[in-house]
């Protein structure tokens, strides 16, 4: 009997407007995944950092765009910390400590991802370095590489392959 009516006191806490929550409600359902918050300004912040988060679950989508319920649980986590006065900063470094730059669709710059950010760059100038300077000697060697010209008996020769005998 006791059991029960503990039972049903934690049900009856947990209901929206009976528990301790800052605007009446329970903790428990402050925020919903996709609940808009009421003011707009910090929904529209939210709704940024959602397509600018990538879902660990999904790997290749932002937390907007993913079902997961990770996704769902990290939309929540992105509005209650908004909620709480949070910066974008703020949210971004809490995520990335706990996820690592994974989780972020645009990673910051930073000497432990230099190779990420300016390695394509330093390949495309290598390579085009490497081709400027092949063809500048292959220029260069062009003219003394120029074959001589064919002597009388070496024009006969080319001359009798050249003509159609079949004929």
């Amino acid at each position: 009997m006791r059991a029960a009516l503990f039972a049903v006191a934690l049900m009856l806490l947990a209901l929206p407007g009976t528990g301790t929550g800052t605007s009446g409600m329970s903790n428990a359902f402050a925020f919903s995944a996709d609940d808009a918050l009421d003011d707009a300004a910090l929904e529209k912040r939210a709704l940024r950092l959602h397509d600018e988060l990538r879902c660990p679950v999904c790997q290749g989508q932002a937390i907007s765009d993913s079902n997961a319920e990770l996704a769902r649980d990290l939309r929540r986590l992105v509005r209650e910390r908004l909620d709480t006065g949070d910066t974008d900063e703020d949210i971004y470094d809490f995520l990335s400590d706990r996820y690592g730059d994974f989780i972020l669709l645009r990673p910051r710059i930073k000497p432990t991802n230099y190779v990420l950010w300016f390695g394509p760059a330093l390949v495309f100038a290598v390579g085009a370095g490497g081709l400027w300077m092949y063809v500048r000697r292959r220029r260069a060697h062009g003219a003394d590489s120029a074959p001589a010209p064919l002597n009388e008996a070496e024009r006969k020769q080319v001359k009798s392959l050249s003509r159609d005998d079949s004929l």
